[in-house]
């Protein structure tokens, strides 16, 4: 087995450097995105809303036609 390798403290410094930057961009892209994706989320759920909506009068019109007296 060969015994570890002294790392420089430059490549420890930028290493971290990059990890913490990459933390601090992923918080500030979450923040971006965070609202934009509740309003397509509320915007879908209205959506279905309104489909289901029509879907229960579309079937209530057909049961009435079903029902109809006069076939």
């Amino acid at each position: 087995m060969v015994p570890p390798v002294q790392v420089s403290p430059l490549i420890k410094l930028g290493r971290y450097s990059a990890l913490v930057l990459g933390l601090a961009y992923g918080a500030k892209r979450h923040s971006y995105l965070k609202p934009r994706a509740e309003e397509e989320r509320r915007i879908a759920a209205a959506e279905k809303k309104r489909q289901d909506e029509l879907k229960r009068i579309e079937r209530q019109l057909a049961e009435a036609q079903e029902d109809s007296i006069f076939k």
